[in-house]
Order: C-alpha cells, then structure tokens, then sequence
C-alpha cells in the first residue's frame, strides 16, 4: 500500500526519447512520415501543405480555401461528408496557419477504406460552392465584429502590424476583406496548392502493413500534380517605425497591454537559451511577472510572455488585461522585471526550479504518439534536426544566470520594444 505521508522520490530528467518517423515517398512527390506506436486501433492521419505566396490583394485565400474543404465536393454535399466521417466514429477538421495548412483525421483503422476515400475526394474534387462561399463571407465577418469588441483582439493586431508590417504575419482581416473572395479565384488557388507534391502526410498511432497499402495506394497515382507549384516567397519584413499604439476606449474596465519586439527564431543559437529566460519573466505561473503584477499587486487575473517563431522571423511578446486603472503602474512594473533581469543574476534557487519546469514539460508533453508526431512537426518544418531536442534539454540543465543577463542584455531593450494599449492609459 502507498504510503501517502511520503512525498514521491525525486528523480533528475537525465534524457528525453523522442520516436522517429519511418520515412518514404511516392512517386507523385507526397513524403510520409510514419509514426507507429500504440496498441489502440486507432490513427491520426495529417496532410499538411505549403501555403501559397501571400497576396495582400486577395489576403484571405489562404485560410478560406482550408476553412471551406469539407464544404462541397462534385459528388459530395458539407452535409454528406460529416455523415460520411460520423457514421464510422471518425473525426476531421481542417486548420489553417501563417505557413502551413492541413487536413487531420482520426480513425480507426477498419474503418480508414471507407473514410480515406473521403480525404481523397475533398483533395481531389472541392468545389467552394457559392451558397456555402456566401455563409462562409457572413459568418466570418459576424465573428469578426464581435471580436473587434474585445480590447486583448484589438492590441494583438495591432502588435502584430507593428511588428511583422505588411506580411502574412501582420495582417489583420477587415470587414471589407471577405467581399474579395471568389470561387474562381478560390478553385485556382486550390488547384495550385492542394497537390501531392506541395504535401506531407505524417501519420501516427497503431500502423499495421494493410493501414499504409491503403494509404499509399490512395494518395499515390489517383492523385497527380496538375501545375508547377513554385517556391513560396514571403517578402521582406519591414517593422514599423512609431513604437508606442494607444487605442482609447472611455468606457473600458479593462485595458489590454501588448509589449514586444522582433527577434531571432529557433534556427538560432540563442533561442534556447532565450526561452529559458521568457520562462523567468514570464513564461509560467510561478514567472516574475506573475508573481509581481498577479500575486503581489493584484492588477491582474493574469500575465506571461512568450517567444513566436517562424521560418523567416520571431518575435518576444508580453500580453495581459489589466485594471484600467493601474495600466501605466503596470507597464512601469513590466518594465522594472526587465530591467532587474539585465542588471541581477537570477537566483540558482529560481534558476533550478525553471529547469526542472522546462524538461517537466517537454517529458510531460509526450504522453502518446500524437505528441511525438507533433514535435516532429515542429522542427521539419523549421528545417531543423532531432539535435534541436537534445540541445535544448542540454541548454536548459546547463544555463548559467551568467548566460541569461547576458541575453537580457542583448535582446531586450525596453526603450525599443512596442507597447500597445487598448482600452484607458
């Protein structure tokens, strides 16, 4: 019987072990990365895609060509395929992101001939019908609205525009917007994007020998590419020049704060020594930042900070809600955390207890295969190598406080950082 007055053992994390994929490809170009782990039935299937070239005169093609998949095939109603993926106890959902964009499904393996068809069918034959089209502009532009209401959504934009200008990663839809979209420029973007060769399929759970026959023999000669898809370009990031973005709003009880700055990604040296110190200021809740302007002032519900990467660019945020009364005594303490972090080394207690945070969570965050999929994903499609992993759980056991003033010192420069505030100031 456990003793429950006994706390457990403590154990050091020495090493983490990540599965790797089983990789091939077909010969229309589709590369497949196989995840096989599990005794459940069970399969998550992702075919993941490039988005295409962003075009600030049709900005939304992206991400309404995904959203509207699943909406109409030639042979196929929205309706008909839900009944199609419900009657087998299947799941699909399709999302869209700045870079990639993709279609997941769950199954069980009995069921993949009958729910992969389905797959094939949205990849090969969607249509965006124009009904559908005009429901997708409405309620876009409804969920639009009510977002604009709210002070967090209105200071995120407004980083984001300051931070990244006019790309991908600083546009802000805008009412007007879905009125540009088109079923026949929506057809066309689709057939450019939506082939095997702009595709990888990465799937993970119980793979038996029948599951892959399946799966190649369905994605292999019955889906050809249709054009050339070209290299996907994102042009240069030019910031915005004004640092500071003060949206009022008198009847606010609330203000929204943003605080950030441009700043290297993960294919850089430093990223992972940086995260080990955005995880002292504010990356968890036992963070500086929470503890100041949470636990101790109380002039919020809560606070952190984080690090955004992507292929060309990354970015440091601070983001929170706060008294409309106490926002400038909040930015003041926000800006005394930095300060402190680039003139005090941390404490090896505090430094100790971040470590064993950071490799708790890398180990507690791989509980199935899925997981181990999803870290896969993270670093192919950064260009990066399994090394990444070993390097980070290297960096985080070994970081000096030494180390982390000096990267405080170099990346973050409080005078320089935007500050966005929505709502009183």
């Amino acid at each position: 019987m456990i003793n429950r007055q006994l706390a457990p053992e403590f154990r050091a994390i020495d090493n983490i072990s990540l599965i790797r994929p089983q990789h091939l490809q077909l010969d229309n170009g589709v590369n497949i990365f196989c995840f096989n782990s599990g005794d459940q039935e069970l399969v998550r299937i992702e075919w993941i895609f490039s988005n295409l070239t962003f075009d600030p005169a049709k900005p939304l093609l992206n991400m309404a060509v995904n959203s509207m998949l699943t909406d109409g095939t030639t042979t196929l109603t929205a309706a008909q395929i839900a009944d199609k993926i419900d009657f087998y106890g299947a799941f699909l959902q399709v999302d869209y992101g700045y870079e990639n964009s993709q279609v997941t499904l769950y199954s069980l393996n009995k069921h993949l001939h009958h729910t992969l068809p389905v797959i094939a069918d949205i990849l090969n034959n969607s249509i965006f019908p124009e009904k559908e089209l005009e429901t997708f502009k409405r309620n876009q532009q409804q969920k639009l609205q009510v977002s604009l209401q709210k002070n967090d959504v209105v200071a995120r934009r407004a980083f984001n525009r300051a931070v990244y200008g006019s790309t991908i990663f600083g546009y802000a839809a805008e009412m007007g917007d879905y009125q540009t979209l088109q079923q026949d420029d929506m057809l066309a973007h689709y057939k450019k994007m939506y082939q095997p060769a702009n595709c990888t399929i990465v799937i993970a759970g119980k793979i038996e020998s029948e599951t892959l026959t399946l799966l190649t023999d369905t994605f292999d000669k019955s889906w050809p590419n249709t054009s050339e898809i070209g290299v996907t370009i994102q042009p240069d990031i030019k910031a915005a020049t004004d640092l500071f973005y003060f949206t009022e709003k008198p009847e606010a009880l609330q203000s929204a704060i943003r605080i950030g700055t441009p700043i290297i990604n993960r294919s850089h040296a430093d990223f992972q020594p940086l995260q080990v110190l955005n995880t002292v200021l504010g990356g968890y809740f036992g963070s500086r930042l929470m503890a100041n302007i949470r636990e101790d002032k109380g002039y919020t519900y809560g606070i952190g900070s984080g690090l955004a990467s992507f292929k060309q660019v990354g970015s440091f945020f601070i983001a929170t809600e706060v008294g409309a009364d106490v926002c400038k005594l909040a930015v003041a303490e926000i800006e005394k955390e930095i300060n402190t972090l680039k003139t005090e080394l941390v404490p090896e207690e505090e430094l100790s207890l971040v470590r064993n945070y950071m490799l708790g969570s890398l180990l507690g965050s791989l509980e199935n295969v899925f997981s181990h999929a999803d870290k896969f994903k993270s670093i192919y499609f950064a260009g990066l190598d399994y090394d990444y992993y070993d390097r980070y759980t290297t960096t985080v056991k070994n970081i000096t406080s030494d180390k982390l003033i000096q990267l405080a010192n170099t990346y973050f420069n409080f005078d320089q950082f935007y500050k966005v505030i929505v709502g009183k100031y």
